[in-house]
């Protein structure tokens, strides 16, 4: 049985990976942001959650706001050449680095998130299938969390609980909308050479599937 989570919140941006600088969000959600909300709720080195379906509950509104951000990012190189050397890491000063720009958002959002997970060659042997739904089930329907989730943005919290009714939930709008490309999400097969996959997203009466994309991955 497939698990169903609901979430909500005042604000979303999944940003498009073209438009970095003044951010501008996808539509929708994407299915690796999705995939972050259920690993914060429940992680386990013996599961992958595979993302089925999302469906949007809201109508899509978009506002505008300004953020502060910094105009520069830690380097991983660099970083890990301070450890190596044993120099003190460089330090990024927000005061000096601070910069205002605007963001394009989502508003009022509301989604269903259907989703089931495999199981990895790194679980227990006590590990089962029903047993990891158990748990998420348990730590879902409590609030429990390992970190809090949000939409895209930490300052974008969420508030989350099981879709606890036996009907479907049910999309915004009939009918079907292309959302042209959008990330799917980040191909860690080779570690050396992280990538990222995009899918054409269409959504049909609300609903953003996913499945098929899987099966031509």
């Amino acid at each position: 049985m497939p698990a169903r989570l609901e979430v909500w919140g005042d604000y979303a941006c999944f940003s498009r990976p073209e438009t970095k600088t003044e951010r501008y969000s996808y539509d929708v959600m994407t299915p690796s942001a999705a995939r972050g909300i259920l690993e914060a709720i429940y992680w386990h080195h013996g599961l992958q959650w595979r993302i089925d379906s999302i469906t949007v509950m809201n109508p899509i509104r978009f506002t505008t706001v300004r953020r502060n951000e910094v105009s520069a990012v830690a380097s991983a190189d660099t970083m890990r050449s301070a450890i190596t050397s044993g120099k003190p890491a460089p330090v990024i000063y927000t005061s000096e680095r601070i910069q205002q720009r605007a963001a394009t958002v989502l508003r009022d959002v509301r989604y269903v998130i259907e989703a089931h997970f495999v199981m990895t060659s790194e679980a227990n042997a006590g590990d089962t299938p029903a047993k990891f739904m158990s748990i998420f089930n348990r730590r879902a329907s409590k609030g429990q969390c390992f970190h809090e989730p949000y939409f895209g943005c930490r300052e974008f919290p969420l508030n989350f609980r099981l879709w606890e009714s036996e009907e479907t939930p049910q999309g915004f709008e009939a009918g079907r909308r292309d959302l042209g490309l959008m990330l799917y999400d980040m191909d860690y097969s080779n570690p050396k050479d992280i990538r990222p996959m995009f899918f054409r997203a269409i959504l049909q009466d609300g609903v953003l599937n996913t499945e098929y994309v899987r099966t031509m991955s």
